[in-house]
């Protein structure tokens, strides 16, 4: 005997039928990248005011390889962190004047293509956003333990 009346089944069997169409799919991937989005500028924000207050004030105090390693970590994670947030607004946004298929299969076959691109997008963005945090973090740490040259 199942756990599940048949009717649960049924509904169950529709609602996944629903959600495997190209706009379900398509409106599920957009719901995930803006929540990535959102992350990842919390995340930034976050990340800039805990170097900020808790790095050295002055990066010259440090010896010549420390401060150039932690201008390296900053600059790398800058540029990541802003490429993954135009990549998550890319993803959610799409770009400006694009103009969208008219006809039935090109509709289809639009939404099926856009999801995949979305997720592939975010995932990208994703890992650029761990490793730009991972830099900023590093460079905080080497900050703080790195000698200084006084």
């Amino acid at each position: 005997m199942s756990e599940f009346t048949p009717e649960e089944l049924r509904d169950a069997d529709a609602r996944a039928e629903v959600l495997a169409t190209p706009p379900q799919q398509l409106k599920a991937a957009l719901h995930q990248a803006e929540g990535y989005r959102n992350f990842l500028t919390t995340l930034t924000g976050l990340l800039t005011a805990i170097f900020v207050l808790k790095g050295q004030e002055n990066l010259s105090k440090l010896t010549p390889g420390p401060k150039w390693a932690v201008i390296g970590l900053l600059a790398g994670a800058f540029l990541l962190l802003l490429v993954a947030s135009w990549m998550m607004v890319s993803a959610v946004h799409e770009r400006p004047g694009r103009t969208r298929p008219l006809g039935a299969v090109q509709i289809l076959r639009y939404e099926r293509d856009r999801a995949i691109t979305v997720r592939r997008m975010t995932d990208w963005a994703r890992w650029m956003g761990l490793l730009g945090v991972l830099a900023v973090a590093a460079a905080a740490l080497v900050t703080w333990i790195a000698p200084s040259s006084t």
